[in-house]
C-alpha cells in the first residue's frame, strides 16, 4: 500500500502588535479550512503563530506574560483545535509556552486528526542575546525570554491515516543546524515540520544580509538537510512587514531528494499543498544515506565535546 500524506504549509502574513488574538485565530482557521478544502490531512503553521514576534522588543511584567500560553490548548486557541477536529485535519503550530513552574520555552506541538497531541518540541538553538543591543531599532531577545529546549530531538509517529510517518519538529534557527536534523535522521525521520519567523535583515546587526539572501538560506538548509537525511521537509514562515520589521517568506515543501515541490509566492496568508510519498525516503535511506552501512561515529567525537572553534 502506498504511504502518501497530503500536507499543507499555511504561511501567515504579519501579526501586528495591535492585532486582537481573536482576529489572528480567525485567519488561522481560514487557512486551515482552505487547506482542508484542498485535501490536506496535516497543516503546518509558523513559529509563534498566535502573536507578533515579541522578542524584538524589551518587555517585562504583564505585557510580556500576555504573549505566552499557559496550556495547550487553552480557551483562547480552542476554536482552532475544535475546527481541525471537525475537519479531521491534524496541524503543527508554534507558540510561547509558560509552564506551571514558571519556565518559558519557544515550543511547538503536532496534533492528529482527532485533536490529540502526538508530539511536542521545545526550541534548542536560540538566537540573539539576553541583553539588548545599544542603538538597535529592533532586538533579538530570544535568549532573554526563553530557556533552551530541554527535551532534545525526539521523533514520534504520525497516525495510520497518514501512513504512520516517523516525524520530527524543529523551530526557526534549529533548521540551520545539521546536528538537529541528523539527530532525527538517526531515528528514521520521514517528515520534518518546521515553523519560523526569520527577519528580512541581519537581526544581529550589520548590512551584509538582506531578504533575498536570507530567503535563499532558508530554502537551502531545508533542501540540503532533507536530502542528507532522506526526509520530507515542510518549512513555514510568518512573513511580511510586522510592526515595521520585515520577515521573509519562502515557505516550501521539499522532497527527500532535496527538490522543491511547492513554495509560497507571497509575503501574506497563503496555503501551498503537496502529496508526499513517504516511501520516496527509501531511496536515500537504503543507498547514499544508509547510516548503518556508511557512518563512522568513531571520528565524530569533536561534534559532541566541542562548542566553539578550537
Amino acid at each position: 500500500m502506498p504511504r502518501i500524506i497530503r500536507i499543507a504549509a499555511a504561511q501567515m502574513g504579519p501579526n501586528q502588535k495591535r492585532d486582537r488574538r481573536e482576529d489572528i485565530l480567525d485567519r488561522m482557521i481560514a487557512l486551515l479550512e482552505e487547506a482542508a478544502g484542498r485535501g490536506a490531512q496535516l497543516v503546518v503553521f509558523p513559529e509563534l503563530a498566535f502573536t507578533t514576534f515579541f522578542p524584538r522588543w524589551l518587555l517585562e511584567g504583564a505585557e510580556l506574560d500576555g504573549y505566552y500560553e499557559t496550556a495547550m490548548p487553552n480557551p483562547m486557541v480552542q476554536p482552532l483545535f475544535d475546527r481541525a477536529r471537525a475537519l479531521s485535519v491534524g496541524f503543527n503550530v508554534g507558540y510561547a509556552e509558560l509552564t506551571p513552574e514558571g519556565r518559558r520555552f519557544n515550543a511547538a506541538i503536532t496534533t492528529g486528526p482527532d485533536g490529540a497531541i502526538l508530539g511536542k518540541y521545545r526550541k534548542v538553538h536560540l538566537p540573539g542575546s539576553v541583553e539588548p543591543r545599544a542603538g538597535a531599532a529592533f532586538q533579538q531577545l530570544e535568549k532573554r525570554y526563553f530557556e533552551y529546549g530541554d527535551e532534545g530531538f525526539r521523533a514520534f509517529d504520525g497516525v495510520e491515516d497518514w501512513g504512520h510517518p516517523r516525524m520530527g519538529m524543529l523551530i526557526c534557527n534549529d533548521r540551520r543546524w545539521p546536528e538537529a536534523w541528523r539527530a532525527y535522521g538517526l531515528q528514521g525521520v520521514e517528515l520534518m515540520v518546521i515553523g519560523y519567523n526569520s527577519a528580512a535583515y541581519d537581526p544581529n546587526g550589520g548590512s551584509t544580509e538582506d531578504s533575498s539572501l536570507r530567503t535563499f538560506h532558508s530554502k537551502l538548509v531545508a533542501q540540503a538537510n532533507a536530502y542528507m537525511n532522506a526526509t520530507w521537509a515542510v518549512t513555514v514562515a510568518k512573513a511580511g512587514d510586522e510592526d515595521g520589521s520585515g520577515l521573509i517568506g519562502g515557505s516550501c515543501i521539499v522532497d527527500p531528494n532535496g527538490c522543491l515541490v511547492a513554495e509560497a509566492q507571497t509575503l501574506g496568508d497563503e496555503v501551498i499543498v503537496a502529496e508526499c510519498d513517504l516511501d520516496a525516503c527509501l531511496q536515500g535511506k537504503t543507498k547514499m544515506f544508509d547510516f548503518a552501512a556508511h557512518r563512522r561515529p568513531e571520528h565524530y567525537r569533536r561534534l559532541i565535546d566541542q562548542v566553539g572553534v578550537a
